[in-house]
């Protein structure tokens, strides 16, 4: 089992990293103000688990102007998604592994 917890990554520890990613692997990209309202999250919250993956390398930031306002949206990277997906790998590990045998009679 200590085997299995040491591959969780812990950037994605946080609420706001885990719901981040798993917005941008669903709709392969997100704007600011979408990901707030989604995550119910403060500006500066938001802001700083932003920059922290983005850090990692595990999203791409892409600032650009829609009309005469500024818009900054999100994507995840391919090493964004590799991480990703090898975090649940574990979790989804350390789940199954958790769970008690079933004996013949109960399956």
């Amino acid at each position: 089992m200590k085997e299995l917890i040491t591959k969780l990554n812990k950037i994605f520890d946080n609420r706001l990293r885990l719901g981040i990613m798993s917005i941008l692997l669903v709709s392969n990209e997100a704007d600011f103000n979408r990901l707030k309202e989604m995550l119910d999250a403060t500006d500066g919250n938001l802001a700083s688990h932003l920059r922290a993956l983005e850090k990692e390398r595990y999203i791409q930031v892409h600032k650009q102007f829609v009309g005469r306002k500024p818009n900054t949206s999100y994507e995840v990277t391919d090493s964004g998604r590799k991480a990703f997906s090898e975090h649940l790998d574990a979790l989804e590990k350390i789940l199954n592994n958790s769970r008690p045998e079933l004996s013949s009679e109960e399956e």
